[in-house]
């Protein structure tokens, strides 16, 4: 196909493909005459760009979210993320005014309106802001062969197959239930929901980890999102279960994590973790105190390079706010949540 019959298609011009082109988003095949032809891969990354323009993303972005041999699906994955990041940003401001619109004219003041404003920016900048600080796509294929549960003088893993299965004992679902896992990673623990049955969503924010997820479990719906954005309609899931995944937030962007699990949980609906985490603040001190008369540096350093959750803190956010929380420690550094709200 050639330059104008594809920007007549996509509903789009051919100088707007060309600046693209000239930014290196697409790489078109040349001809006779110079002459530009798509073929079906290169309409499906345009509807792509175009897409994600709408949405406001820069042109600089883009050109990193795309691969240069993405397929189709993984095209589509990138949009249906984009849209439920905007459509949840819209959520945000129609309930802000209609929490402002529920006074009286006469109570409006200045501090609303710069609380409107500032609430608005804060949740846009915290789902915009998203970083994989780890570089999660580098170490997808090779991702199970790190997970050791011995071997190490500090092994961030240990205890990782007991966890996984308590995840699942205290889920505690049903066949029918649909659930999600966020941060599936390679699928391991959404693995055994899928051996008794459960239709499974799995999201996260690795393009390279749902790929290596897919070949292992083809019959997992994924996605790509993260804790912030969760690209799933409100109350769609059953169920929603994490793994080592919720200590790579800050523990104010973790309550964000939860109102957003909240949002996507039917009635009723459990939701189980197993991450890294302390059980408050003196505890961590201690610990880090402990490897420190060790010796034990790269204790330390594993520690300090991520989030492990203070336990008490979220407990606490999750009681205030109607949930009932069950607690169980794996081991110093691992534990596991077992959270439902009441109908």
């Amino acid at each position: 196909m050639k330059m104008k019959e594809a920007a007549k298609q996509l509903n789009t011009t051919p100088r707007t493909i060309r600046f693209y082109e000239e930014k290196g988003l697409l790489t078109l095949e040349k001809g006779a005459n110079d002459y530009r032809y798509f073929k079906e891969e290169d309409l499906w990354r345009l509807q792509t760009i175009l897409s994600l323009r709408e949405l406001g993303m820069g042109t600089d972005r883009i050109k990193e979210a795309l691969t240069e041999a993405s397929p189709i699906h993984t095209y589509l994955n990138m949009q249906r993320s984009a849209l439920y990041g905007e459509w949840l940003q819209l959520k945000d401001t129609i309930h802000t005014i209609e929490t402002m619109l529920q006074k009286e004219e006469a109570q409006l003041s200045e501090e609303d309106l710069f609380y409107l404003a500032n609430r608005l920016k804060g949740r846009k900048e915290l789902r915009d802001k998203w970083e994989d600080e780890w570089n999660f796509n580098e170490q997808a294929k090779k991702y199970d062969l790190m997970i050791k549960t011995t071997g190490y003088r500090f092994n961030v893993h240990e205890g990782y197959d007991e966890a996984l299965e308590r995840v699942k004992v205290l889920a505690d679902v049903s066949e029918t239930c649909v659930g999600l896992d966020i941060g599936i990673g390679t699928g391991n623990l959404a693995e055994k929901f899928i051996h008794q049955g459960n239709k499974m969503i799995g999201v996260d924010q690795s393009e390279e980890m749902l790929k290596v997820c897919k070949e292992k479990h083809s019959e997992i719906d994924l996605r790509h999102g993260h804790f912030l954005a969760l690209p799933v309609m409100d109350k769609g899931v059953d169920f929603i279960v994490s793994s080592y995944a919720l200590h790579h937030l800050p523990d104010e962007k973790k309550i964000t994590a939860f109102q957003e699990m909240e949002r996507v949980l039917k009635p009723g609906g459990i939701i189980v973790i197993a991450d890294l985490m302390f059980t408050d603040q003196k505890e961590r001190e201690k610990t880090l105190a402990d490897f420190a008369k060790e010796g034990n540096q790269e204790a330390i350093a594993a520690i300090e390079d991520e989030y492990y959750g203070n336990r008490r803190v979220l407990v606490e956010w999750l009681e205030v706010n109607g949930f009932s929380v069950r607690t169980e420690k794996i081991n110093r550094i691992l534990h596991v949540l077992k959270i439902q709200k009441s109908i």
